[in-house]
């Protein structure tokens, strides 16, 4: 058979089609990348999010991901297939029920799904991880812990650790593994002091600077949602803005703090003076 794989968002790696694609290789597929002027047997679409378009998925194909349901999932024979790409998961799901996020519903409580041998292709350093809330599994991450430390791995827990989970040890091990900067999460004013713990208990096991995820315009105004990323400015912190509305006020702010050298050298309001800026300067 000819299988042809679309990822709706080709700028963000996607597990399941890796997944797909080994799969159907090793059955002697011919697998390709979704080209529309070619004809094949299968097609494959996978999209995270609802508000990408999905106008040019073919007729007929198979849907699946956040962005068309959170009900559809990879056949067992092919969830359990293990691409070795350097980036997945190893644990699903979440403790928390926060009311922007799909997790607990698509994937349920945390639970272990795999280790980093499962994922590593024995060669390259850098492993990225999927974890929605690896440090609600304390045994586990410390099973993570002595394999990167054992392969000199170096990790990037690219959907972030939960500030409100650290502790004492699990710091001491952070500050140990070999790593890309760690992400947090500041998604709401009444968090203030759970993030200053954080950044109090990171700091004194020398982890200075860490990117928080900082969720504006749910249940915040513009100004709270600037005084949180100036709060992170003044204690040494990065900020990324995740926008939850699309409003034009946010599009300033996000550029200034998800660049990260820009959002470290100037305030808010030096960066809308900057001539460039102009047009933002009336929707603020």
């Amino acid at each position: 058979m000819r299988i042809g794989l679309l990822n709706l968002e080709p700028k963000y790696k996607n597990l399941a089609i890796e997944k797909l694609r080994l799969y159907h290789s090793q059955q002697g597929d011919q697998v390709e990348d979704y080209f529309a002027l070619k004809s094949y047997d299968k097609v494959y679409a996978s999209s995270i999010f609802t508000f990408t378009k999905k106008d040019w998925v073919p007729q007929g194909a198979i849907c699946g991901g956040s962005g068309f349901d959170l009900t559809t999932t990879l056949p067992p024979e092919i969830e359990a297939v293990k691409p070795h790409l350097n980036f997945g998961f190893t644990s699903r799901g979440c403790i928390r029920h926060c009311a922007f996020c799909i997790v607990p519903q698509k994937e349920g409580m945390v639970n272990p799904v795999g280790d980093l041998l499962d994922l590593w292709d024995g060669e390259g350093k850098l492993i990225t991880l999927y974890d929605n809330n690896i440090l609600a599994l304390p045994d586990h991450f410390r099973k993570i812990y002595c394999q990167a430390r054992a392969y000199s791995l170096t990790l990037d827990f690219n959907q972030g650790l939960d500030h409100r989970l650290l502790t004492t040890e699990n710091v001491k091990y952070l500050s140990a593994i070999s790593h890309k900067e760690y992400h947090f999460a500041f998604d709401h004013p009444s968090y203030l002091k759970g993030v200053d713990r954080a950044i109090d208990l990171l700091q004194s096991e020398g982890i200075n600077r860490c990117n928080w995820y900082v969720l504006v315009g749910f249940n915040t105004t513009f100004q709270e949602d600037l005084d949180r990323l100036n709060h992170l400015k003044e204690r040494n912190q990065n900020g990324f803005v995740q926008r939850y509305k699309r409003d034009r006020q946010y599009i300033p702010l996000a550029r200034w703090a998800n660049q990260h050298h820009i959002f470290q050298s100037m305030t808010f309001e030096q960066f809308l003076a900057l001539p460039e800026n102009r047009l933002y300067r009336g929707v603020i």
